[in-house]
């Protein structure tokens, strides 16, 4: 016999889908006697098939679409806008000292050579004392050199006297060469006055500034994790970063396009094109670092902006809804509709699983009919019909041994 537990949990999946069944004797006489209405026969299991009663109530929920092939497919992928790298300079201090002035903010557009911040930086001065006494040393070698040709002129010194003369002041107007390239690099003058000037070196918008006036900074807060005290860029044009799978690499090539769509402007498309793809996958998260380039020339993409990437894939298979396609353990199942009111599980393997629709490889042909909604309601059946099955084929049996007991 079937559990009382289970035959009420059938009860309660038929009155789920038929709402509530008529009472039999509605407007008769309370005292006839009548008893409500049979809830509808349970449907079987048949070899690997459920079979419905005909116009069984829970038919309704089953609804069933025919199993279409895969052309193309819209694929959606996690990206974020980041800064165009190619276009933006972060600026560390040179040298050590104090904030004294800052020149620009925030916002702020900037060309190359506009002033950013001044340091008093005595480093910077020893650098520029370097460059002065460097200069003084090339005007003292020069005179050197004349006099060791006049006394090589009369025979008064060797030539080797004469040709060490030469190389000491080829050697000072090196070094004064080299400090001068040093502090021109930073904008300085041969005047020592300790004042270093932060400057931009490219054209674009001031995005970030992290210093104050009085602020002593050094060379070594720099790098990896410390933030610039200036970061210049032009974001005419920024960058997207694609978290793309193994499956999604074929279609995210270099040069090839893609859509780009933000949640601050819905139903809004901005086009845009891969420029470069990693050669290795995250082990932690299992993709792959695409990087895409999107124009930006109206300023209304931000940085660190989060979007969805759309790529149009070509894939081979059959598609079905994603409603359709259950997990059991590690395995995917869609039911098939083989005749009205008969279903069988169908073992799937998927190309592609997205939100909306699924791309199977293989387990399921064009045009066969699979049910898109309660899928999972049908699995259900199917467990609860097959645990009535199995203890009904034991009863003969244990009947037998109970009437040979008895006797």
């Amino acid at each position: 016999m079937i559990h009382p537990h289970r035959r009420a949990l059938r009860t309660a999946l038929a009155a789920a889908a038929c709402c509530a069944l008529l009472l039999a004797g509605c407007g008769g006489d309370a005292d006839s006697g009548k008893s409500a209405e049979a809830p509808p026969a349970a449907p079987i299991v048949q070899g690997r098939q459920l079979r419905f009663p005909p116009n069984h109530p829970q038919l309704a929920l089953l609804t069933t679409v025919p199993a279409t092939a895969a052309s193309g497919l819209t694929v959606e992928l996690p990206a974020r806008l980041v800064w165009n790298e190619e276009r933006t300079q972060r600026i560390y201090p040179p040298f050590g000292g104090r904030i004294t002035a800052i020149g620009a903010d925030v916002g702020q557009s900037v060309k190359p050579g506009t002033l950013l911040a001044r340091i008093a930086s005595p480093d910077f001065g020893q650098a520029q004392a370097d460059t002065a006494k460097a200069q003084v040393d090339v005007g003292l070698s020069r005179k050197n050199l004349q006099r060791q040709r006049e006394l090589f002129d009369a025979g008064i010194i060797a030539r080797k006297d004469l040709e060490q003369a030469e190389a000491d002041s080829a050697r000072a107007q090196a070094e004064a060469a080299r400090a001068a390239a040093r502090t021109s690099l930073y904008g300085a003058g041969s005047a020592v006055n300790q004042q270093l000037g932060i400057t931009s070196g490219i054209a674009g918008v001031v995005v970030e500034r992290n210093l104050n006036p009085g602020q002593e900074v050094r060379p070594d807060q720099s790098g990896p994790g410390v933030p610039a005290l200036f970061v210049v860029t032009d974001p005419s044009s920024l960058w997207v970063q694609i978290d793309a799978k193994e499956g999604d690499v074929a279609s995210l090539r270099p040069g090839a396009g893609f859509t780009l769509q933000v949640a601050a402007y819905p139903g809004e498309n901005f086009a845009g094109r891969v420029t470069a793809a990693a050669d290795f996958i995250d082990p932690n998260t299992r993709t792959i670092k695409i990087r895409g380039l999107v124009a930006n020339a109206d300023r209304r993409l931000k940085g660190e902006m989060l979007a969805t990437a759309q790529v149009k894939e070509a894939m081979q298979g059959t598609v079905v809804p994603a409603g359709a396609v259950t997990l059991d353990g590690t395995r995917h199942t869609v039911y098939v509709q083989t005749q009205p009111g008969v279903f069988e599980p169908r073992e799937v393997v998927p190309a592609h699983m997205g939100p909306a629709e699924v791309v199977l490889a293989r387990g399921l042909a064009v045009g066969e009919q699979v049910v898109a909604q309660n899928a999972l309601l049908l699995a259900r059946l199917f467990t609860m019909a097959r645990e009535d099955a199995a203890p009904a084929t034991a009863q003969p049996a244990g009947r037998a041994t109970s009437g040979a007991a008895g006797k």
